[in-house]
């Protein structure tokens, strides 16, 4: 399963460099011609305006940030003005830095919602200013024009199947903890729903918790609490949403002298190194190139007023927008078996970068470099 959602990956991005080539054309001889009134017209100079969720997970201003702006300009000859902010996890601000985007009069809008259901008036306001919003990694409310993520379903799934294999022929007898993410994210109910689509049936759930804002803190102390309800000698593995997640889990599990797999997702650099030391079983690697090229390419699109239809092959819906043109990018499981050929092969560390200091002689024993 992990080759093929690997080589679907790859035809995904190479789908994406091939549209973004056509759209590099279109751009250009769209520029050639006289400018007129209207976005259909506006050629090259438009401007973005992107706003990101949160700043504690370490994929938005290391990965999507940067290789967002860099598809936007390469799409628009280096001539598109882009706007950043981030919420910093406050949904309160994100609503006044939309507020900031419909002054500045920005032409499309790339979201990525704190949370999915408070932002649909802000959405509703940007529409009615004449703003196109792109749902980014979250489908949020509201009359949203495009939306890329991945499939949140599969992520949910890919983590159970990793769990599963991971107890082996002992998991119908054992119990395990489920820590989901917040509930004002739908993404969290997604990788619950998949989740629960896996292991139902096969595994107890002694404990299931959603995790308020995605907090290592508040993760570590309903592991806590799960190890004070069900005894230490009665966990047999944790499924874990995100790598951050599991990171305060394992600090709770370690303290208690409890050893057993912890799922994640994200690959960040830290739930990558406890992979290799074997800390935590695996993390779901999803490939941020393709959803951020996605997610600049529709938004160009909208800006100058041309289709998706070469773009987004898919349609979701939401509660309040129905069959959204969207691209799903597909996910990997990653163990300690296909670093190399993941998180690596595509540049999103060095070796060097993952190999420190305490890890070193682990990754020999792996063949990572």
């Amino acid at each position: 399963m992990n080759t093929r959602m690997r080589r679907a990956a790859v035809a995904v991005a190479a789908g994406a460099m091939a549209v973004s080539l056509a759209a590099c054309g279109s751009a250009k001889e769209s520029g050639d011609k006289s400018e007129s009134s209207g976005s259909a017209a506006k050629g090259d100079n438009i401007k973005v305006g992107l706003l990101l969720p949160e700043n504690k997970t370490a994929r938005y201003e290391k990965f999507d940030r940067p290789l967002i702006e860099k598809k936007i300009k390469e799409l628009t000859d280096n001539k598109a003005t882009i706007q950043y902010n981030n919420a910093r996890q406050d949904a309160n601000l994100q609503a006044q830095q939309v507020d900031t985007m419909i002054t500045n009069k920005v032409d499309v809008l790339i979201l990525d919602a704190v949370d999915a259901k408070a932002i649909k008036n802000s959405v509703q306001k940007a529409v009615d200013a004449g703003i196109k919003v792109v749902a980014y990694d979250r489908l949020a409310e509201g009359p949203i024009s495009a939306y890329t993520s991945f499939d949140n379903v599969e992520v949910g799934r890919t983590q159970g199947k990793a769990l599963l294999e991971a107890l082996g022929d002992k998991a119908k007898d054992s119990q395990i903890v489920m820590m989901n993410g917040s509930v004002t994210d739908p993404n969290a109910a997604q990788f619950k729903q998949g989740a629960h689509e896996v292991l139902d049936g096969k595994v107890k759930v002694g404990k299931e918790f959603d995790t308020k804002e995605w907090s290592p803190d508040n993760a570590n102390a309903n592991m806590e609490a799960a190890i004070s309800a069900l005894g230490k000698n009665k966990i047999a593995g944790v499924y874990s949403a995100n790598d951050g997640m599991a990171g305060g889990i394992i600090t709770a599990l370690k303290a208690a002298g409890i050893d057993v797999p912890v799922t994640g997702q994200d690959a960040e650099l830290a739930g990558v190194q406890r992979i290799v030391s074997g800390e935590q079983y695996m993390s779901v690697y999803k490939p941020y190139a393709p959803e951020a090229a996605a997610a600049a390419e529709m938004a160009v699109a909208l800006a100058k007023g041309e289709s998706l239809d070469s773009i987004a092959k898919d349609k979701v819906s939401s509660g309040s927008a129905k069959d959204v043109p969207s691209v799903l990018v597909p996910v990997t499981s990653l163990t300690k078996d296909n670093i190399n050929d993941t998180v690596i092969k595509d540049g999103v560390y060095t070796a060097a970068e993952i190999c420190t200091g305490k890890y070193k002689a682990a990754c020999d024993k792996l063949g990572i470099k």
